[in-house]
């Protein structure tokens, strides 16, 4: 089971999130709070809080942080109302750009992101202008190790219900549905495996490549700019990013 690591697509966000840890568990701790209080605090019973527990470790947040988050959440003095808005636009040379948020402010996220967009030669779009090009998917990274067997691992996580393993330079890939997203890493994580990442993603269906200096620093740009913005949860797009970039 081959082809383009999707892996590779997103390695660089997770560059990003090495170098900012402390932004990245600010953005998870507001995942967290927004799957308690539409599911209630016990993960045994909210599939979304479990899958957002499962990501923040795959991130290293440590276990105080995610009981602190979840804590606040329950609380009678929690008042911060988040909501979940996906965005959609074009980068330099058309790429297409889904853009993940939890905000408690929609204008001012409407307003930086469509900023962020003209600023770096791209446009903010409608709902739906770019999203059929990229697929919503379950994606379970597990880094290569001493005392993990390829064939025991690809076995097991086929039992647990994924949809495509795929064998890349230093990890493997395991593909699910959205749907058996949260069934095939519980059943990995009971086995004792390590996640590198565990979350649904868009995974674009293709991607393009940038001739352009002047326009791959515009992309580069618009990328980190829309990262370092407290309201954006993650970014998504088509473009093939330099073997030096990911």
């Amino acid at each position: 089971m081959s082809g383009h690591s999707k892996w590779a697509t997103i390695k660089r966000k997770k560059g990003a999130i090495d170098a900012k840890r402390g932004k990245i568990f600010t953005k998870i701790g507001r995942e967290l709070m927004v799957a308690v209080k539409e599911g209630g605090p016990d993960p045994d019973s909210n599939s979304k809080l479990r899958d957002v527990i499962a990501k923040a470790k795959a991130n290293n947040m440590p276990n105080d942080n995610i009981q602190r988050s979840i804590k606040k959440a329950s609380g009678e003095g929690s008042t911060s109302e988040y909501f979940e808005m996906v965005y959609e636009g074009y980068g330099p040379c058309g790429i297409a750009v889904m853009v993940e948020t939890l905000t408690d402010n929609k204008n001012r996220t409407a307003g930086d992101l469509r900023h962020y967009f003209d600023k770096n030669g791209g446009n903010l779009g409608q709902n739906g202008c770019v999203s059929f090009m990229f697929d919503r998917r379950g994606l379970i990274v597990i880094e290569k190790a001493d005392g993990i067997d390829e064939d025991t691992l690809m076995m097991d996580a086929l039992d647990a219900g994924a949809d495509d393993f795929n064998v890349e330079d230093d990890c493997f890939e395991i593909m699910t549905s959205p749907e058996g997203f949260s069934a095939t890493r519980d059943a990995l994580d009971k086995k004792g495996y390590s996640f590198v990442q565990a979350e649904i993603n868009y995974i674009p269906q293709t991607t393009t490549v940038i001739d352009s200096e002047d326009d791959i620093k515009k992309m580069e740009r618009l990328i980190d700019m829309l990262e370092e913005n407290d309201d954006v949860q993650n970014v998504y797009h088509t473009w093939e990013m330099p073997d030096e970039e990911e």
